[in-house]
């Protein structure tokens, strides 16, 4: 990482600064009129004890009773002072933490959105959730009570030091002789600290993904009966979190017992030899009695820095994480050329491509294929043998290694991905749904359209009927993912989004896969409507689905190795006749 992780966050605040100053001027001022009590005792014994002769006569003010209703009027200031800044300081850093957590959250978001698939790929969606969640509201957490925390420690250190120096100037080196093994002692426990916090984000990263799979899976663990193998894994998961846990603690509880011994030896310093200065009158009672007092203010809040820093410790190991997804560079660079939609025409060319997964063979060799505008073709072949590979790389989801994809001649990668993939229709076999209602998942992508509209891209989905049927019709809530829904019924209202979307290029990878023969004849009538005027790429499994295509190509191994009409192709007795013959179940072809 380029940066210290305290100085990457300290960028968020740059916007902010009015606001951050007058939050550490009001963490400063309160914790100095927390700091007057102890001083307005001590002015109060000299009073008592010196009367004419106090500081406060000095001042102007001779009779004692008199002086005593003006140190009762400054001490009631005083109060009411610290408690208007605490109020203040307090409404400060956590609106200020609120904005920066909201920013960064969103930061970080819109960033993750912009990598490549294989990111996601490679990392799992719990410790994503993690980062986005946890290691976020951390950072929350640290602003609300540890930068004041923080401000306070040093405004107290350093005002009750300068006092020292000035009423005692010959024992106050011996009240602050702890203060430097303390600091040593202080960032040696945090040097050992910090990798320890490190593993405990990991690990909660590793227990977020545990609960987010087993839910996401409760249906499959309920149906092979896995609840006590799950529960057995989520107890590891956390047990392991909780030994992360543990031994960071381990560490961190043992610095103060030792930070009090320190203490103790720079109060009884105090004590002791404050007490001779003023038996030998070199020191007012008054000076002697703040000094014993105050000494504590001084070198107790060493025993709070062990847990001031151990907040910081915690969310400095959250800013590295939510850092380290930021500074995560995007594979895919995004063009800069526009393509408005009205001057989309279709054609789609695939020249010379080669594309391999990571660490993995290439699945596509030297492909060329050129989709004539307006026209419909299907891709037919076995599982495995880049179909759906290449719908993913014409919509950009992963970059070819070598040649081009083109629409209407112009290379995808100049054109902007919103551009793009707004002029691209997909349905994938694997469809998703959001956690909300049918209306509001027909509509996604096309956020503006009206309830008249979305009715009509159902019914040419052959949606319809079974949504005029549910609880709430079109308001009913499909659950996440559209579990309430059978596949079927999640396959149409996906084929029914891409329909209101009315794209140029529509894509139909497995569209109809999970419906049944009937429902599959209807959108197959509706799908001859749709596909009009409009370039269509169809990938099947089922044959009967793609016969009617301008033109059928089998694709074997990355490869292109057969290509016509239904008709055509059955004439060549190759392998796509092979597959027609194993569907239709003939045996002799």
């Amino acid at each position: 990482m380029s940066q210290v992780p305290l100085l990457r966050l300290l960028r968020y605040t740059q916007p902010y600064q009015a606001q951050v100053w007058g939050a550490i001027a009001c963490s400063i001022l309160r914790t100095l009129f927390d700091l007057a009590p102890p001083y307005l005792i001590g002015v109060a014994v000299d009073v008592v004890v010196e009367q004419d002769a106090s500081l406060i006569a000095r001042l102007g003010v001779q009779d004692a009773l008199t002086q005593l209703f003006v140190l009762s009027l400054l001490t009631i200031a005083t109060w009411g002072l610290e408690s208007l800044t605490q109020y203040a300081a307090d409404k400060l850093w956590r609106n200020l933490a609120q904005t920066l957590q909201h920013e960064l959250r969103v930061e970080t978001y819109t960033h993750l959105q912009e990598l490549e698939l294989a990111y996601f790929e490679d990392r799992s969606t719990g410790t994503l959730l993690s980062i986005l969640g946890d290691d976020i509201n951390q950072l929350e957490r640290f602003l609300n009570d540890g930068a004041q925390d923080l401000i306070g420690f040093f405004t107290r250190v350093l005002a009750v030091g300068l006092s020292f120096v000035l009423l005692a100037p010959s024992i106050a080196w011996l009240a602050m002789l702890p203060i430097p093994l303390i600091l040593w002692g202080t960032f040696l426990f945090q040097s050992q600290l910090a990798p320890r916090y490190d593993a405990v984000r990991d690990q909660a990263g590793l227990i977020s993904d545990r609960l987010s799979n087993n839910l996401s899976g409760i249906t499959t663990i309920k149906s092979f009966t896995a609840e006590a193998y799950e529960r057995d894994r989520v107890y590891q998961e956390s047990n392991a979190y909780r030994r992360s846990n543990q031994r960071a603690i381990a560490l961190s509880v043992a610095f103060q017992p030792l930070i009090r011994f320190l203490v103790l030896l720079g109060f009884v310093l105090t004590l002791y030899l404050g007490g001779r200065e003023v038996l030998s009158d070199r020191l007012s009672v008054g000076s002697y009695g703040f000094m014993v007092f105050i000494v504590q203010d001084l070198l107790w809040p060493f025993t709070e820095l062990s847990e001031i820093m151990d907040e910081y410790q915690r969310a400095m190991a959250s800013v590295r994480r939510v850092t380290t997804l930021l500074d995560t560079p995007l594979a895919i660079a995004p063009g800069t050329q526009a393509f408005p939609l009205h001057s989309v025409a279709g054609e789609v060319q695939f020249e010379n491509i080669t594309f391999a997964y990571s660490g993995r063979t290439s699945i596509l060799q030297h492909l060329s294929l050129q989709v004539p505008a307006g026209a419909t073709i299907a891709i037919v072949g076995a599982t495995g043998s880049g179909k759906s590979t290449l719908v993913k790389l014409l919509l950009r989801f992963y970059e070819v290694q070598s040649g081009r994809i083109a629409i209407d001649g112009i290379d995808i990668r100049d054109l902007t991905l919103f551009d793009l993939r707004r002029c691209i229709g997909w349905v994938s076999q694997d469809v998703f749904l959001f956690h909300g209602t049918v209306a509001d998942n027909i509509g996604y992508g096309s956020f503006e359209a009206s309830r008249d509209r979305i009715i009509e891209a159902a019914k040419l989905a052959e949606a319809h009927e079974f949504i005029a049927q549910l609880p709430q019709g079109y308001d009913t809530i499909v659950g996440e993912r559209g579990q309430k829904l059978s596949g079927g019924q999640r396959q149409r209202l996906a084929i029914a989004r891409a329909i209101l979307k009315d794209p140029p290029i529509l894509v139909l990878d497995e569209a109809t896969s999970a419906v049944d023969n009937e429902t599959e004849a209807a959108i197959q009538k509706s799908l001859t409507k749709i596909t009009q005027n409009r370039t269509t790429i169809a990938i099947a499994h089922r044959l009967s689905t793609i016969r009617h295509s301008h033109c059928i190509y089998v694709m074997d191994h990355g490869e292109i190795i057969e290509q016509g009409t239904h008709e055509e192709l059955l004439s060549t007795n190759g392998v796509y006749v092979n597959l027609w013959c194993v569907q239709s179940g003939l045996t002799l072809c």
